[in-house]
């Protein structure tokens, strides 16, 4: 179990220099239509392949186009990166996208649907007199650099897993229902009876669940797992997504919340992720969340307590309210458990007021307002994991690098698909 699941994953040699010099030149032009080429690419994938919106693309992201900006953006990203020799290595960038794409079963030969309807989108937008035979072929050969790193580095996470390619969807039951809170609910999953048992996992991974809506459409969200490993069950606890501003409810989480019940059965994949606890190491850590994104906190905070109780642990929680927070009660026994024996501590802070903390265990630090970290003592060699929306994550990692912070120690997740582009990412 390592905290750097990236290092099985090679990067290829660098480009052939005329490739290298077309591209360098093609970047800004490429880069100034990726809103344009973006949804041209997917309408014309999806036409030809309407079972891909159906069955394996979100279609609420695809209808609000955060998703459609992220394929085409991770690939003019990759070549920028590939064609800058003092830049930063993508190496955390492909290993982001292909735990994902191992949780969704991604095969070598969907990367061929994409090339084909991508570089058509990319002369319809730019024009034949622009991507003459020499620009294409660059942009084919960063593609399937691209592609080629990922499909090594997703086949070896299927072997790590003992599985064929793509073959990572179980069909498991559901053993209990928790509603956390008025818009969380938990599900404890077990093997049915005659199935194996379900396996380990490391604190920090997601599923991917599949549900069959009303429509026929098989629609696949991640969710992380929000307990420690250990015990033969897994737990994902689900936020469900209410629309706001004319944008739809969450397909996925709605139909969770109002027809999953106890006995239930339910697709989900394997367990992947890179945002993972190294629990070999005996390093202190901080631990920091906002929301929901405290799913894959509180899955390291619980196997901390559980198996590593020598290391200590700052944790630190944002929260809308004391009253409609979910996990937080949890999250602050697991560190009740580690304060009985090294200087950990919960820092909470509650957006609408410090009321109705009463339930809450032990002596944690509740505050009023937004996150703020300044001031707090955060132990010099702790590996930082951090999990939330975009602007939380864009203010968090400002106030660590103000406080001095190694980067390469802080480990973050964003649940969205384009977190590549946050700024300093």
């Amino acid at each position: 179990m390592t905290s750097d699941p990236t290092a099985t994953l090679e990067i290829h040699e660098r480009l052939d220099p005329a490739h290298e010099e077309t591209v360098r030149a093609t970047l800004p032009l490429v880069g100034a239509h990726i809103e344009q080429i973006a949804p041209t690419f997917y309408d014309r994938m999806f036409a030809a392949h309407p079972e891909l919106l159906r069955d394996t693309f979100n279609r609420g992201n695809q209808a609000q186009g955060a998703q459609q900006k992220a394929l085409a953006a991770s690939v003019a990203t990759y070549a920028t990166l590939l064609v800058d020799p003092d830049g930063p290595s993508p190496r955390e960038m492909l290993g982001r996208i292909g735990h994902k794409h191992a949780s969704l079963g991604i095969t070598e030969d969907q990367y061929g649907i994409v090339h084909e309807h991508l570089m058509a989108a990319i002369v319809e937008v730019l024009g034949a007199d622009v991507v003459t035979t020499d620009v294409a072929a660059a942009w084919d050969a960063v593609y399937w650099h691209m592609a080629r790193t990922l499909i090594e580095f997703e086949h070896e996470l299927y072997r790590g897993a003992e599985v064929a390619p793509g073959d990572v969807f179980r069909t498991v039951r559901v053993a209990e229902r928790v509603d956390e809170s008025r818009t969380v609910a938990s599900f404890v999953l077990e093997a049915r009876e005659g199935d194996p048992e379900l396996g380990g996992f490391v604190p920090g991974q997601y599923v991917s669940v599949g549900v069959h809506l009303p429509d026929g459409a098989r629609q696949l969200r991640q969710y992380s797992l929000s307990d420690a490993p250990g015990d033969g069950r897994w737990r994902i606890s689900v936020k469900r997504i209410d629309g706001v501003d004319g944008t739809p409810d969450g397909e996925v989480s709605s139909f969770l919340h109002e027809t999953l019940e106890a006995g239930d059965e339910l697709q989900v994949t394997l367990p992947f992720g890179d945002l993972t606890l190294d629990t070999a190491s005996k390093a202190p850590v901080v631990l920091v969340s906002a929301g929901i994104g405290a799913t894959p906190i509180l899955g390291m905070a619980r196997h901390l307590a559980a198996h590593q109780p020598g290391r200590t642990a700052v944790v630190a929680h944002a929260d809308v309210s004391a009253e409609q927070a979910a996990l937080v009660e949890e999250l602050a026994g697991a560190v009740e458990v580690l304060a009985r024996e090294t200087p950990s501590a919960l820092h909470l802070w509650f957006e609408r007021g410090t009321e109705h903390t009463e339930a809450v265990p032990g002596s944690p630090q509740v505050r009023a307002g937004r996150m703020d970290l300044t001031g707090l003592e955060l132990p010099a060699d702790a590996e930082i994991y951090l999990c939330g929306g975009s602007g939380f994550l864009q203010a968090v990692r400002g106030q660590l690098r103000e406080a001095g912070a190694d980067e390469a120690r802080v480990h973050y997740e964003l649940f969205s698909p384009n977190d590549w582009l946050l700024p300093g990412a």
